[in-house]
């Protein structure tokens, strides 16, 4: 029986089939990310409905209603070297960012990035405000801040830009700032409360991502897209997703001290990263029976005496999802980017993977030095495997002769052939199971490839000027089709003809999908098929060697 065959054609469909799971990944990255543009950057209503506006904790007595400044006619533009930011004057949201440093293809140098747009065809905005006895966003509307200009952009020799939206709230003067920073994806957002009045002023900050379930980039209704949706951090989990299904079916809410909640989406992110020195209520919802989802924040209640002057601030991210930024901005946010269920072994890898690129420079010699390093790991329980292997390829004749001759009498053929084994000292699992153990580190490796935002757009050389795509001349491919046809020839063959029929197949069927997979993901398997082909090779000529001097 060729039973050890089995498990082993058993565990590469099984990476097959992962693999085609994984492969609305890159089919992502030919679709748009964004919704169309809109041909106004201010929606048709900017009033916002009850159920946008959280319930507040605060129990203080209202005050004087806030005076509703004079509305703009457009949005406030704000430009960094990082972000291009659309805030609407109704309410201060963010209606709109695109990443200058991050363009939605290579063949548009002048187009960036498009995170979050509000358009009549997407819902994507970005609120925040003042809820309780004094806030300034009620079940009636939200305020309406007046600013002194429309366009603001950070200046050469400076690190800070600051947009200051205002609000007078009867003796109460309100500032919604906005503070950017040189090179950075995180917006500050601080309201600046000066109290003029007789009485105490009481409120609440929440900020929401709102958002509709549409995803544009779901190409292939057959495959899994990558992950969109909510995550949130809490004491039970540092890293829980949310997904609109659930929503659809009940909230989530959670209290905890500091704290981010999140919307995911492939390589790029936004987050609410309240102040960490307050206790904040997390409410992930979605809004009534609409297509409308809301991923919220509430904090602590905050009073200011009359006479006094205070503030309540949080932060917000938009951005790619680059693990060293996020680690820096929040405890866990870095968990976003989602290597799976191997992430132990992915995180690892990915470091070793950045540290190489530091030494080489180059995104797609650093993949080729990690396969190398992660080969040279593994070369002693690869070698054992493919001495196994070369073993059971010598008995191929004897085995061959064996079932010609006992046919169809299934135990007696298996009796002889574990009698062959135990003669020539060959373990049949041998050749499979090193196979098996090193299964987790290549589909770690794989999920790192795919996740990691370092890649899009990167170039290699010569014809592959971006490793997050196909390669457009499908050379990767087919040099994979044929080292994996050299690995099957220094194999030993299945004496099942309907195993062997399998196995002839696998290199065309794997380069026929690896046609339209990333080009770094290729290049890997490309690198690991040529070292095993190296390494098998000089295995078995030992083994011939040994025999002949035998």
């Amino acid at each position: 029986m060729d039973w050890q065959k089995n498990i082993l054609i058993a565990a590469i469909l099984a990476v097959l089939f992962m693999l085609a799971i994984r492969w609305n990944t890159y089919q992502e990255q030919h679709a748009p990310l964004v919704a169309p543009a809109a041909t106004s950057e201010i929606p048709a209503s900017t009033a916002a409905k009850s159920s946008d506006i959280p319930s507040a904790t605060s129990t203080a007595s209202p005050s004087t209603p806030t005076a509703p400044a004079v509305a703009s006619t457009s949005v406030i533009k704000v430009a960094t070297d990082s972000l291009l930011v659309s805030i609407d004057p109704v309410g201060g949201d963010i209606v709109r960012v695109a990443l200058p440093r991050h363009l939605i293809d290579l063949k548009n140098p002048d187009s960036p990035f498009v995170l979050i747009d509000n358009t009549p065809d997407h819902l994507y905005r970005i609120q925040s405000g003042l809820i309780g006895a004094n806030g300034t966003d009620t079940a009636q509307g939200r305020p309406t801040y007046s600013v002194e200009k429309s366009e603001y952009s950070l200046e050469n020799g400076k690190d800070t830009l600051a947009v200051d939206l205002s609000l007078q709230q009867g003796d109460v003067k309100i500032t919604k700032r906005f503070t950017f920073t040189r090179g950075q994806y995180v917006v500050g957002v601080e309201y600046l409360i000066d109290n003029q009045s007789a009485n105490k002023w009481d409120g609440q900050l929440y900020g929401q991502i709102k958002r509709d379930s549409k995803n544009f980039a779901k190409t292939n209704a057959m495959m899994m897209s990558a992950y969109l949706g909510g995550a949130v951090t809490t004491k039970e989990e540092n890293y829980k997703k949310v997904k609109f299904d659930d929503l659809r079916k009940a909230p989530f809410e959670t209290t905890e001290q500091g704290g981010w909640v999140s919307l995911i989406q492939h390589y790029f992110i936004s987050a609410w990263i309240p102040d960490p020195s307050t206790t904040n209520t997390f409410k992930l919802s979605q809004q009534g029976t609409n297509d409308v989802f809301l991923f919220s924040f509430i904090g602590s209640p905050v009073d200011v005496a009359p006479g006094a002057q205070g503030s309540i601030k949080a932060n917000f991210y938009a951005g790619p999802k680059d693990t060293d930024s996020l680690k820096t901005i929040s405890p866990h946010l870095d968990l976003t980017v989602d290597y799976g269920f191997l992430w132990m072994i992915g995180e690892p890898l990915f470091w070793l993977l950045k540290k190489i690129h530091l030494l080489v420079g180059n995104w797609g010699l650093a993949i080729i030095g990690l396969t190398i390093i992660v080969k040279a790991l593994f070369f002693h329980l690869s070698a054992t495997s493919y001495r196994s292997m070369a073993k059971m390829k010598k008995l191929a004749p004897k085995m061959a002769e064996m079932k010609e001759r006992y046919g169809d009498d299934r135990q007696k053929m298996s009796q002889e052939m574990m009698k062959l084994y135990k003669d020539e000292k060959v373990n049949p699992l041998g050749g499979c199971l090193p196979m098996l153990i090193q299964m987790p580190v290549f589909l770690a490796l794989y999920w790192v490839l795919m996740e990691s935002v370092e890649l899009r757009h990167a170039p290699f050389y010569g014809w592959i000027q971006d490793l997050s795509v196909m390669d457009p001349y499908y050379v990767l491919p087919l040099i994979y089709g044929v080292t994996m046809w050299f690995m099957q020839k220094l194999n030993p063959q299945p004496t099942d003809p309907m195993q062997a029929r399998v196995m002839q197949m696998l290199p065309l069927v794997f380069t026929f999908m690896f046609l339209w997979f990333p080009a770094g993901l290729v290049l890997y398997w490309v690198t690991n098929n040529i070292l095993t082909i190296a390494q098998q090779y000089v295995i078995t000529k030992q083994i011939e060697k040994a025999d002949a001097k035998a």
